[in-house]
């Protein structure tokens, strides 16, 4: 059976009501109802600790958080703790993966490839690393944006090489519950970066975190992202979409609204440095 799925531009979005709305969905298609669904959306500044986390990779207290206008969540995705604010995308496929993508590690390639697309839009050459390393997410070379030699970035991931400097641009986090998705991956277009200095991003304390607009190049906005993200996703998982209108989204949220998702503990959840 061909695979579609509905685009929804949600702006930008407090974490909390987001997760909702996430569960809400997930439930749903677990049930075998409604239909496959990607979320596209900014958050509000927020902190999120995943399953792994570890409480000193948080390094600001709550007060500089409150003082700062900065939440902290926890949630149950894979992974250790990250940061989410303005400038960033962050994309949340709601995705039955039956009959034929039932395969976490490629679920969460394809993911990467949609960053790296993303990237690639921008004349930014990006790339993942190998599973063995542990460094899950999309990274570039700061010292040459447009130049990324897998080799190279796997030397200079396990030890330093000149003129390679490994930083994220993309951190990806997922769950699935009986093979469909939720949660999904951050891309940083113009995400303010200091903010990432009140963690250990991902609790990866050796290497950094880069954005489009770091790297010099003009940043699009959150919007146009989303919707080359979204095509990208349509190529990537052989699927046909539409992009909703302001009103479908508007029903969609109005609906979905009262609606709770089912026990975290039901899940199969998946350890992924660098989640959502």
């Amino acid at each position: 059976m061909p695979r579609s799925f509905v685009a929804h531009w949600l702006g930008r979005v407090p974490y909390a009501e987001a997760h909702e709305l996430q569960k809400a969905l997930l439930a749903e298609r677990v049930a075998g109802r409604g239909e496959d669904t990607l979320l596209l959306l900014e958050h509000e500044p927020v902190i999120t600790l995943g399953r792994s986390a570890k409480a000193e990779n948080v390094r600001a207290s709550r007060e500089l958080l409150a003082q700062r206008g900065v939440a902290l969540e926890e949630t149950g995705r894979g992974g250790d703790v990250t940061y989410h604010g303005p400038g960033q995308l962050v994309a949340y496929p709601i995705f039955d993966l039956r009959p034929d993508r039932c395969d976490v590690r490629r679920y969460v390639r394809d993911l990467a490839e949609v960053m790296i697309r993303l990237a690639a839009d921008a004349g930014i050459a990006a790339g993942a690393l190998p599973p063995r390393l542990g460094l899950v997410g999309v990274w570039v070379n700061v010292g040459q944006p447009d130049r990324w030699l897998e080799a190279e970035a796997i030397a200079a991931a396990e030890a330093h090489v000149p003129g390679f400097t490994l930083a994220k641009i993309g951190a990806i986090g997922v769950r699935l519950s009986r093979w469909v998705t939720m949660h999904g991956f951050a891309f940083n277009v113009s995400t303010a970066l200091d903010a990432f200095g009140l963690i250990v991003p991902c609790g990866i304390s050796t290497l950094g975190v880069t954005s489009l607009a770091a790297l010099g190049r003009d940043p699009p906005s959150i919007r146009d992202v989303a919707a080359r993200a979204a095509a990208h996703v349509g190529e990537i998982f052989e699927a046909s979409h539409t992009f909703a209108d302001p009103a479908e989204t508007d029903r969609m949220r109005s609906r979905l609204a009262p609606s709770t998702g089912p026990d975290d503990g039901a899940a199969l959840r998946l350890s992924l440095a660098g989640g959502n």
